[in-house]
């Protein structure tokens, strides 16, 4: 679905920021619902953690807010694979940046009732696929833990 809606945006020239910005907005809310849903449940706690964390890095009315937290649901129940997002991701954003976004996996991670195993395992390919260093892995972990 994102995968289809860049290959129009491509036909269309280079998009506008705004398409960049929501582009990416949906990616990294996608990447957040899959750590939230890596232990099959996503719990309040975590949507309300996935909207502070978008909120926090966009500048998005309430609208805008819910239907990106909204389109992520879709990519997340309907997805294939995290490339197209991470992607995404990698192609607009400098490594400070996607390491934050890493940082903030862990807070959801540890939002609920503390980091499932599986989250890890979420987190730790998400951060492969954004090419966020082993050693930043450990440092966002160890960040989010203090």
């Amino acid at each position: 679905m994102l995968k289809q809606f860049l290959e129009k945006i491509k036909q269309l020239g280079e998009p506008e920021a705004d398409e960049t910005d929501h582009l990416v907005a949906i990616a990294a809310a996608t990447l957040l619902m899959e750590v939230a849903w890596a232990d099959h449940h996503i719990s309040e706690t975590e949507l309300a953690t996935i909207r502070q964390k978008i909120k926090e890095q966009f500048t998005l009315d309430d609208e805008t807010l819910n239907a990106i937290i909204e389109e992520s649901r879709n990519h997340q129940d309907n997805s294939v694979g995290l490339q197209s997002f991470t992607r995404t991701i990698t192609e607009a954003w400098d490594e400070p940046s996607r390491y934050q976004l890493v940082v903030a996996m862990w807070e959801l991670a540890v939002s609920d009732d503390g980091v499932h195993h599986f989250e890890e395992h979420m987190i730790r390919k998400i951060a492969d696929l954004l090419y966020v260093s082993h050693s930043r892995f450990i440092e966002a972990k160890r960040q989010t833990k203090r």
